[in-house]
Order: C-alpha cells, then sequence, then structure tokens
C-alpha cells in the first residue's frame, strides 16, 4: 500500500514532468534514475529520452541493465563516449572530482537534446541528497540542469516504495556509485586502476555479496560489505577465493573493513581534514 502522501508526491512528479513537454534523462541505470526515466516515459512517450555517458567509471554491469531496461520499454537510449580522463582535475581525484565528471557528461547531455529537439535535461537526485558532499550538483546547476526528484520532495524510500509498485528491477537495487568514488581523494584515476575495480567488485558480487564496495589504496584493496555478511566473507573458502582473484586481478593486499559497507566513506577523509584530525 502506497501512503498517500507518497502517491500525491508521484502526481505532482508526472504534473512537472508534462509541463515540460520534452525531457532528457541522464540515465544511470539506479534506483533513482530508473523511475525518473520510467515516470518520464510514461508521461512524455517518446518525448523522453535517456541518455548515458560511457567511459571506464561506469560498471559493465550496470552499462548493461541500463540498455536492458530501455529495450524492454520501449525507450530511446542514447550512449555517448565521455572521457572525464583527460581532466586533471578527475584523474588527479581532487575533492571536487565529481563536478568535472559531470560537466563533462551533462555538456554531452544538453548537445544531443539539442539534436533531438529536447528542451530539457535532468538528472537523478533526490531529497536525501540535500546536504550530502555532491559537487556533481554544482555542474547540474551550472549547465541549468534540472533535479525533478529533489524539486518535488521525494525521498530514496519514496522512489523505492513507488518503484516497487510500479513493477520497476531497481526498487530494491542497492545504492551504487560510480567506480571513480573507490580512491581515496588524491590518487590518481587510471583506465586500468578503474578496470581493477570493476573486476574485483563483480567478482564479489558472482559470489553474492550485493552490497559491496572495493575501495583502493595504491595496490591495497579494502573491501566493504554489509556488516550480515562480514562473516562470510571472512570464512576459509570465501576469504581465500576473493584473496587469490584480487591478487589475480593486481592487488599486492587486500584487507576487509570491519565497519562494513557505508556511502561515502571516502569523503571521511574530507571531514577529518576539515575537524584538523589529518
Amino acid at each position: 500500500m502506497v501512503p498517500n502522501n507518497v502517491t500525491s508526491k508521484l502526481n505532482s512528479l508526472k504534473a512537472y514532468i508534462k509541463s515540460l513537454e520534452s525531457l532528457a534523462v541522464s540515465f544511470s541505470g539506479g534506483v533513482d534514475s530508473t523511475f525518473l526515466l520510467a515516470v518520464a516515459h510514461e508521461v512524455l512517450g517518446d518525448r523522453a529520452i535517456a541518455v548515458t555517458g560511457v567511459d571506464a567509471s561506469v560498471p559493465k554491469r550496470e552499462l548493461e541493465e541500463a540498455k536492458k531496461f530501455c529495450n524492454e520499454h520501449g525507450i530511446r537510449l542514447i550512449l555517448r563516449d565521455v572521457d572525464p580522463l583527460k581532466v586533471d582535475e578527475y584523474r588527479k581525484n581532487s575533492p571536487d572530482r565529481c563536478y568535472y565528471c559531470k560537466y563533462c557528461i551533462f555538456t554531452e547531455i544538453k548537445k544531443i537534446a539539442d539534436e533531438y529537439g529536447i528542451e530539457y535535461i535532468s538528472e537523478g537526485s533526490n531529497l536525501d541528497d540535500v546536504g550530502d558532499y555532491r559537487p556533481g550538483l554544482r555542474a547540474a546547476s551550472e549547465l541549468s540542469v534540472i533535479s525533478p526528484l529533489r524539486e518535488i520532495g521525494l525521498s530514496k524510500s519514496d522512489i523505492r516504495i513507488l518503484s516497487k509498485e510500479m513493477g520497476l528491477p531497481t526498487w530494491n537495487k542497492p545504492s551504487y556509485a560510480c567506480l571513480a568514488s573507490r580512491f581515496v581523494y588524491g590518487e590518481e584515476i587510471t583506465e586500468e586502476k578503474l578496470n581493477m575495480i570493476d573486476r574485483a567488485e563483480e567478482y564479489l558480487i558472482d559470489l553474492g555479496f550485493f552490497e559491496e564496495r572495493v575501495r583502493m589504496h595504491g595496490k591495497i584493496a579494502r573491501i566493504e560489505v554489509a556488516p550480515s555478511d562480514i562473516h562470510r566473507l571472512a570464512s576459509d573458502e570465501i576469504r581465500n577465493k576473493v584473496y587469490e582473484e584480487f591478487r589475480k586481478i593486481g592487488f599486492m593486499f587486500v584487507t576487509l573493513d570491519l565497519r562494513g559497507y557505508k556511502t561515502g566513506s571516502m569523503n571521511a577523509t574530507l571531514n577529518a581534514a576539515v575537524e584538523g584530525k589529518i
């Protein structure tokens, strides 16, 4: 049963999107952008398109899921190769890395929107993202990219409830960020390192760890899984498999974070710096 206030937000979202008349959605295949795209397609039909920027920071599994969703729902998906690694601030992994990446992607989406006669472009941040450290939203603001879910006041919980009601496969999908978020700030990002992380996380997912991250600290892999999964990962059978596979991938040392998975854990270094602890 969908709460009345959540249904009201959905109706407001539909009315808002209808008023736009045409919309290009920056589509990652995640919970938020999938929901936004599904609603936009329902309201606008062919006047809603999906655009996905493709680069080494996009997990191959995520890209295939995005393509599959659009194909099954008859949504036009446009893939555009982008290369934020050409931007020094991104490659050097500055604290504003996400700004430069999103600026690169949104710039390309604007070009595609112009090509297809689409007036507005959007991204999928939600109400819960307000106040979090998300420099990518600054790029959205500078390039006039709208954020319908945030503007209507939809939270992640609201979106999951509505996604389940709509039968979207992403309703219970774990939150996912691009692979570039796995590096400690200041460590250079390369295509080789991104591929290492992609392979490592793919291996953990294949083992059944769906809420996971592989953080890179030089040649050290720091694995985060849900606290309830720590015991299973630490078991001799799984632990040895993961260690051997990660060594094949190229990591010298393989560690397990005892706190467990935490969204945006790399931001801890920024918070510590602000507080004068490092």
